[in-house]
């Protein structure tokens, strides 16, 4: 029995990935308008899409995924488009933008900075580019094509990931302390408890800082496609790792783990492999 063939790349000429990064920063400026247009707003509501817990979605939300989306039909009208409020939208070329408006909604509607906007492209090995913009801080972190970028209040620099060697020293993230399931929680403390700090809540802000340098690990569970595409792009780009907990790819959710390096990986994962 012949093992499944893995996806092959899709060539991208320079030309066009030119214009994929001027698209998505085309994309990430107009969505820092809309969004910061509702944020802290005494106005803004929010709506529940979940019926057994909290799940929330904000004009804000469909207005800032609408505004890239109106974008993408005129520049690339046949990419593909996959986002957290409307249906997908098939792609002729190979090519798929994953997009969410607001990650951390639960964040944005409390009014911390911590919230963010995800903007990737993907064939289908996995995300190829990727941008993390912070539009109340201002900061925009992008990754991919031979890119790695933090702009922001203190200037444009490289991005890259810290070199820390042990779980002893290292610093995690994760959004939520209930990690998921039981299971999920339980794999998540085994790394918890040999770290130097953990931290919680920053949503897709805590996969910016890992590729920043500034954190170690993230542990999380429970993932949608556009939560991590993103992420995936930027912290490869700065040197990082990113799998879900048996070490297989992460771009369509799940359970994640991202890392500053593979040392660091290698040893949180044996930890997730025996919870």
């Amino acid at each position: 029995m012949t093992a499944p063939q893995e996806p092959t790349r899709l060539a991208v000429s320079e030309t066009e990935i030119a214009q994929i990064i001027e698209t998505a920063h085309i994309l990430a400026d107009a969505a820092r308008k809309t969004s910061l247009a509702y944020f802290r707003s005494p106005e803004l509501s929010a709506d529940n899409k979940d019926d057994s817990g909290f799940d929330p979605v904000t004009l804000a939300d469909r207005e800032t995924e609408a505004v890239m989306r109106a974008i993408l039909a005129k520049r690339r009208p046949k990419d593909g488009v996959m986002g957290e409020e409307q249906d997908d939208t098939p792609s002729s070329s190979g090519l798929t933008w994953v997009l969410d408006p607001i990650d951390g909604t639960r964040g944005y509607i409390s009014g911390t900075p911590t919230w963010g906007v995800l903007i990737a492209l993907q064939d289908e090995a996995g995300p190829l580019y990727g941008i993390i913009d912070q539009p109340y801080i201002g900061e925009r972190f992008e990754g991919g094509f031979g890119v790695s970028r933090l702009s922001g209040p203190h200037g444009s620099h490289d991005l890259g990931t810290r070199r820390t060697a042990s779980l002893e020293e290292a610093t995690l993230f994760t959004t939520f302390p209930e990690v998921g399931s039981a299971e999920e929680r339980a794999g998540f403390e085994t790394v918890r408890d040999e770290v130097k700090l953990t931290r919680y809540g920053m949503d897709c802000y805590a996969y910016a800082l890992l590729a920043a340098g500034q954190v170690d690990l993230v542990i999380e569970a429970g993932l949608h496609c556009f939560d991590i595409a993103a992420p995936i792009a930027v912290i490869e780009a700065a040197g990082g790792v990113v799998t879900d907990w048996q070490g297989g790819p992460a771009h369509e959710g799940g359970r994640v783990l991202a890392a500053a390096n593979h040392e660091l990986h290698a040893a949180a994962l044996a930890l997730l492999a025996k919870a």
